[in-house]
């Protein structure tokens, strides 16, 4: 496609200001990512609010974006070449956001792939652990009799807190003095944890000592806290 009226999904979100990278997207934890880092690097952008309260994320406008119906999806009006470019996948989305600006990854070739393992972690473990762990412990999948399923991701969740509590110690972030994607994906999860999902005690959350800092550290940037509100709920 060689304009932004040409996505479908401009119909449904139309542009206001279509120079700007459009954020189609909820304050959730992988929502909250791509808010955090196109604050962080100060790209110009335009946010559109998916409601899963009226399923935005299954109507074919949407899903003419991201045929995964899920949230945050961006297109970018200048991307390579200068033709716009339609990404999904947060992971996907940070990697390209952090190439775009020139900040949060490491130039360095190794520390650029460690950075990029744990950005890796977060997306096949973290996430998605804790997610399933949120299910079981606050919603639907607690009235299961059988807490197999509960005791499973809770365990995984205690596992992967001590892997990032390890990684932090005597660390500021993740990969050391540098604020990076690692941090920026791995961040709003472990904030749920704590406080949507109201699971710190069932997983001892207060008690990695280092996880519960960094946490505090990264919610204290400007960027982080324009992002959990982006774009608004109400």
């Amino acid at each position: 496609m060689s304009a932004l009226t040409d996505y479908p999904i401009t119909r449904k979100w139309p542009a206001q200001h279509p120079e700007r990278i459009q954020l189609y997207s909820l304050p959730t934890p992988n929502g909250i990512k791509v808010s955090a880092m196109l604050e962080e690097t100060g790209l110009a952008y335009e946010a559109h609010k998916v409601d899963f309260a009226t399923n935005d994320q299954m109507t074919p406008e949407f899903l003419s974006l991201n045929p995964n119906n899920k949230i945050p999806a961006i297109i970018d009006p200048n991307g390579p070449g200068g033709k716009p470019l339609a990404l999904w996948e947060s992971g996907a989305i940070l990697i390209y956001l952090a190439e775009k600006s020139g900040k949060l990854l490491p130039a360095d070739p190794a520390a650029k792939y460690e950075t990029i393992q744990w950005l890796m972690w977060q997306m096949g473990g973290l996430g998605p652990m804790t997610g399933q762990l949120g299910f079981f412990h606050k919603f639907a999948g607690k009235e299961y009799e059988d807490r197999r399923p509960f005791e499973r991701y809770r365990d995984e969740v205690k596992r992967l807190l001590g892997v990032l509590d390890r990684q932090l110690e005597g660390r500021q972030f993740i990969m050391g003095d540098d604020y990076t994607i690692a941090d920026v994906t791995s961040w709003p999860w472990a904030r749920n944890i704590n406080g949507f999902y109201e699971a710190a005690e069932v997983t001892g959350y207060l008690d990695h000592k280092n996880v519960v800092r960094w946490v505090e550290t990264c919610l204290k940037r400007p960027a982080s806290e324009k992002a959990i509100n982006i774009p608004p709920r109400n």
